[in-house]
Order: structure tokens, then C-alpha cells, then sequence
């Protein structure tokens, strides 16, 4: 190949090497346009409700068949964001729909309750600290913030039950586990949170489709003063 072909080609690989990079960064590690915001949902310093639900298909857009996460606005419409705005230093009560079905966690660490109050969740109406997903219907998804220690098995629902949500938002004629949980926000910042399960599988180290975009199986938490 002539030097003109060899500097053709290594500037084509060039560029996309770096449009790859910029997606990746813009998509996964930068807050997205779509924000739902708690910040003025009560009086200064009050608990903040973050009711969310997850779910093994959005049933719309562009990927209908992604797992996914929508969040319930203080108006009570649910929203396809998955960045959060709440106060700093807010006590927050999350209660999440759990619509999914599940499978055996990859490491048996993330069947751990850990980073929430008492490091206990209550499933449906029991607490417990941790759930081995060896056992029953497995995990569907875990609740994590990495950089603050929070990560919150979410059990899966039967997949043989005949009432599996297919189209989200779901409701309450679909089979589901509610787990809710209690954590203290800390100061203003970004704070990313995602799923550590294999809603990825079938990509590169099980981290692609969904478990790399904003508004399905990651997000952020934007705490402000």
C-alpha cells in the first residue's frame, strides 16, 4: 500500500476511534438532557420520595426490547429519565416496582444490601440484608451508586407467571416486587448509578445495550445545594 493509502486508513481509524470515545463519554459518563427534578417537590429539608420501577422491556422507542427504568415525577406522570435531581444532604425513601424477571448474579457481592440505612431493604413488606440469587427467582437488578457504597439487590418475579409486564409504564396488574430502602444524599455533585447484573448480555464484557446508555440501566444522581 502507497504511504497515501497507509495515511487514508490510519486517519479513517483515527476518526473513529475518536467519534467511538466521544459517544461513549457523551452516552454513559455525562448527564443527559432528560432530568427529573424532586428539588422543590417538598419544603426545604423534608425526605425526598423517589418511586421508580424497572421492568425487562421499555415496549417503545427506539429499543423496545431493552430493559429499561422510568421514574415517577412529583406531578405523578412517569418519566423515561434516569437522571434524578435531588437536594444535598436530603433523607431519600426510594421504593422501586420491581417488573422483572430474574437469574444468579455473576458475583455473588452484589446480593448484598449495603450503603442504605441499616443496610437493609424491605421485600415486599420483609427486610432483609442479603438475597441469594442462587435461590427462588434470582436477582433481576441491582440499585447501585458505586461512589457512594449503595447497592440494592432487586429480586427478580417469577418469568413463568402469566402476567409479566410487557410495555412499561406497568401497573399493578402485572407481577412485580416493590423493595424500598432509605439512603442520605451527600454533597452537590454528579453521582453516577447503574445495574451490575447481565442486562448486558450479548455485548463486550456485558456492559453494552442498555447497561451503557443513559435512561435505561444507568444514570445519575444530580445533587444540588
Amino acid at each position: 500500500m502507497s504511504y497515501r493509502g497507509r495515511l487514508t486508513t490510519f486517519l479513517v481509524m483515527l476518526a473513529a476511534v475518536i467519534g467511538l470515545a466521544v459517544y461513549v463519554v457523551d452516552t454513559y459518563f455525562l448527564p443527559q438532557s432528560g432530568v427529573t427534578d424532586f428539588t422543590s417537590a417538598q419544603p426545604a429539608g423534608a425526605p425526598v420520595n423517589l418511586t421508580v420501577q424497572t421492568f425487562g422491556q421499555i415496549g417503545f422507542g427506539p429499543h423496545p426490547t431493552w430493559v429499561s427504568y422510568m421514574v415517577q415525577a412529583p406531578d405523578g406522570q412517569w418519566q423515561h429519565n434516569t437522571t434524578w435531581k435531588v437536594p444535598a444532604h436530603t433523607t431519600i425513601h426510594m421504593t422501586v416496582h420491581q417488573y422483572d424477571s430474574g437469574s444468579p448474579l455473576r458475583n455473588q457481592q452484589w446480593g448484598r444490601v449495603q450503603g442504605v440505612a441499616g443496610n437493609v431493604e424491605v421485600l415486599n413488606g420483609t427486610p432483609i440484608s442479603e438475597y441469594d440469587s442462587n435461590s427462588g427467582n434470582g436477582v433481576g437488578h441491582t440499585f447501585a451508586i458505586p461512589t457512594l457504597g449503595i447497592n440494592v439487590p432487586l429480586v427478580g418475579v417469577d418469568s413463568s407467571a402469566s402476567n409479566i409486564c410487557s410495555s412499561a409504564p406497568c401497573n399493578s396488574s402485572s407481577v412485580s416486587n416493590t423493595i424500598t430502602f432509605t439512603f442520605t444524599t451527600p454533597g452537590p455533585g454528579e453521582y453516577p448509578w447503574q445495574c451490575f447484573v447481565p442486562c448486558g448480555l450479548g455485548y463486550l464484557f456485558g456492559n453494552g445495550g442498555p447497561m451503557s446508555n443513559a435512561n435505561f440501566m444507568g444514570g445519575f444522581l444530580d445533587v444540588v445545594q
